[in-house]
This record gives C-alpha cells, sequence and structure tokens, in this order.
C-alpha cells in the first residue's frame, strides 16, 4: 500500500470531529499519516485531537500544527504548502463528514494508473446526509468533461473527496499559497486542469456529506440553494470570488499550458466590462457544466455582475 498524507483542517468542529477521526481509523488502506491543521479551535477540538494522536501513534504518524486563522481555504493551502509535509498522495478531509471504508483504496487506485510524472487530481460522490447521518440525498456526476474553460467558472471537485497524487502536490507547491481565492477545491482544480493534469471523477460514493448551519458552503441541492446562488450571483459576491481565483491563476500563469493562458488571458480582458467585455469571455469559450448555467453565466458579465 503506498503512503496517503491525509489533511485534515479543524475550526470549532468538536461536535462532529469524532465521528470522522473514528472513519478514518477504519479505511481499508491503512497506510496513512494525519496532518492536522487547527484554525484556533475554542471549544475541545484540541482535546479530541490530542486524545485521538494518542491513541494511534504506535501505528500512525499524526501531526498537529496551528493554522494560520484566515478560514478554510487559507488553512487547507497553508497545509499543503508546509515545508515538511511529505511527497506522495495526499488526501483531503473536511472535520464534519464521515469516510466510508474503501476511499482511500478507490482513491489510490485510480491514480495509481496516471502515467507517472502527470499532474492528476480525484474526486467522487457524497451521500448528503442530516447533522445525525440521515440521508437526504446525493451529489451528481458532471454532465461534462472536465475542461479549464468549465473551471473558470465552477469547482466540480468537492474538496472532501480530494485526493492529490505526487506531481500534482509538486505543481500545487510551486504555485504556493494564492491571495484571495475563495475555495482551496475550486483552485487545486483550476490549477491542476489549467497545467494539463488529469481530472478523475468517481462515479462512486464514497463518504457522507453532513448538511448544517456552518457549512461553509453546503450541498448544490434545493430551491434554496438555487435562490442563494442567484443572490451571490446577481449580489457580485460571486463576481468576487472569479476575480480573486483569476488574478491567482494570472499569478501562475508559467504553470499553464499554452493553450489556457490564452483561454485565461481572454477571460481576465472581459472580466468588468459589461457589453464591451462580453467578445472577449465568449473568445474564451469558459461554460458551465449545464446550458441554463452557462445562459446565467454570459446574463452575469452582460450585466457586469462579473
Amino acid at each position: 500500500m503506498p503512503p496517503v498524507t491525509i489533511l485534515l483542517c479543524t475550526a470549532n468542529g468538536a461536535r462532529f470531529l469524532p465521528a470522522q477521526l473514528a472513519s478514518l481509523v477504519e479505511q481499508s488502506h491503512e497506510n496513512w499519516s494525519l496532518w492536522i491543521s487547527d484554525d484556533g479551535s475554542t471549544d475541545d477540538t484540541c482535546t479530541i485531537l490530542r486524545t485521538f494522536m494518542d491513541a494511534h501513534k504506535k501505528t500512525h504518524d499524526i501531526r498537529l500544527v496551528a493554522g494560520p486563522g484566515q478560514g478554510a481555504a487559507a488553512n487547507f493551502m497553508s497545509l499543503l504548502c508546509r515545508p515538511e509535509l511529505p511527497s506522495g498522495l495526499v488526501a483531503l478531509s473536511d472535520q464534519d463528514d464521515v469516510w466510508h471504508p474503501h476511499k482511500l483504496e478507490r482513491a489510490v487506485a485510480r491514480l495509481e494508473a496516471v502515467a507517472h510524472g502527470q499532474p492528476a487530481i480525484y474526486g467522487a460522490q457524497s451521500v448528503h446526509v442530516e447533522e445525525d447521518l440521515t440521508p437526504i440525498g446525493r451529489s451528481r456526476m458532471p454532465r461534462r468533461a472536465p475542461s479549464f474553460a468549465n473551471a473558470l467558472t465552477q469547482n466540480i471537485i468537492s474538496g472532501h473527496s480530494t485526493v492529490l497524487n505526487s506531481a500534482a502536490l509538486s505543481l500545487v507547491r510551486a504555485a504556493g499559497k494564492p491571495a484571495g481565492i475563495a475555495y482551496h477545491d475550486w483552485w487545486l482544480y483550476q490549477l491542476i486542469i489549467g497545467a494539463g493534469g488529469a481530472v478523475l471523477i468517481d462515479a462512486a460514493q464514497v463518504l457522507l456529506y453532513r448538511q448544517h448551519a456552518v457549512n461553509v458552503l453546503g450541498a448544490h441541492r434545493g430551491w434554496r440553494a438555487r435562490l442563494k446562488r442567484l443572490a451571490l450571483v446577481f449580489g457580485g459576491e460571486y463576481g468576487r470570488w472569479i476575480e480573486g481565483h483569476t488574478h491567482a491563476l494570472g499569478q501562475a500563469e508559467s504553470l499553464l499550458t499554452e493553450e489556457n493562458r490564452e483561454i485565461l488571458n481572454n477571460f481576465r480582458a472581459g472580466l468588468g466590462r459589461g457589453p464591451l467585455g462580453l467578445p472577449h469571455v465568449l473568445r474564451s469559450g469558459v461554460h458551465s457544466q449545464t446550458r441554463a448555467g452557462t445562459a446565467l453565466f454570459y446574463l452575469a458579465v452582460a450585466l457586469a455582475r462579473i
């Protein structure tokens, strides 16, 4: 079994953390280490973590470090870019999910099939559950193939299922810790596919994705979620996300393929210009996974909300 480093970021997660930690112990892929970055928890999170470390220190390398205190995206990127982090496979973990026992095993098998030296990112599906783990839905496979033109508008790789191979980790570390990105998983999808890496999306459900009041974003389901996302688009918040991520990609432009640099430059040339910028955005070919989503995106561009 190749070694996998699990990267767990925590912040006041004591309520749900024990179930997630227990699911790590139940993994069929047993060769894992655990690096935890805590973002200043004031509840019992660190006590739970230290108890877990003491219980499993003979079988797994488990480390606890202090996060930057700037939110989930900065916490994960800080952990990914720690210089002492070992090379090899890394799996991202949220504090409030529950992994199925085969999760790591499936990811490792898929990533080992990728050509040596090619960056690759793996993502899979989840069962949406209530706080008490009662199932209420599931994630859906993307309708269209992954592409950089798609990655510029939306994320299709959920952070809680993300696993990177060694080449992808090296690429991420070469790009460094980007300032101003909204979501680390979206950034990883953008950067890796932008650099010509492979995106592997598994149709299998590999974890329970807990839905509760303090989810960073939550599942894309139901009319309330749709209304929330419309408000994000036309209220300008989504446009600020786009601006932050495209600026970070511009800073890492040398890592992208020539084709994807051209797509990025055309896209950035049209942002914030309303109808005048629309031809540039159209030339970039950016799109969503659905026709309705793509139409909504271009409407927002024309109205200068992006």
